[in-house]
């Protein structure tokens, strides 16, 4: 999710009264479009930004929380615009990945290796599409069922 957040710009702000950000003025009602993308890929936030390195979670843990409070870090948005969907995801998506992987071998077809580019647009797609096939790890076939 910090490397290739769904959303890379976040839906547009706009502020309600004019203010200045970074030393810009922004008059009101000016459309502000967040770049999630760049925002997890600074350098001056992330050590080797462009690295898959999850244990950065685990050494950091409680400094680095995507629920929106640190804003180095905002795959689900922040403050009053935190993505709905957080509390459902947070409670499901653990069970689901665990049963995944619990139940099932994960290969890549034969010859083909795995292609992390992307296209770039309002929401982040693959370039090229992940065939994953799953082999069933369980002995008993009726628990697939």
């Amino acid at each position: 999710m910090r490397l290739h957040p769904v959303l890379p710009l976040m839906l547009p702000r706009s502020p309600s009264s004019s203010c200045t950000i970074g030393g810009y003025i922004v008059p009101m009602g000016t459309r502000i479009w967040i770049n999630a993308w760049a925002i997890h890929r600074d350098p001056d936030s992330w050590e080797d930004p462009v690295e898959f390195k999850p244990e950065r979670f685990l050494e950091e843990a409680g400094k680095c929380v995507y629920k929106g409070n640190d804003y180095r870090y905002i795959p689900f948005g922040s403050g009053r615009r935190l993505c709905a969907g957080l509390p459902i995801a947070e409670r499901m998506l653990m069970y689901a990945l665990a049963t995944f992987i619990h139940s099932f071998e994960w290969h890549l077809p034969e010859k083909t290796t795995l292609n992390l580019e992307e296209n770039f647009g309002v929401v982040l797609k693959k370039a090229e599409p992940l065939l994953a096939i799953p082999t069933p790890r369980l002995s008993n076939p009726e628990v697939y069922i």
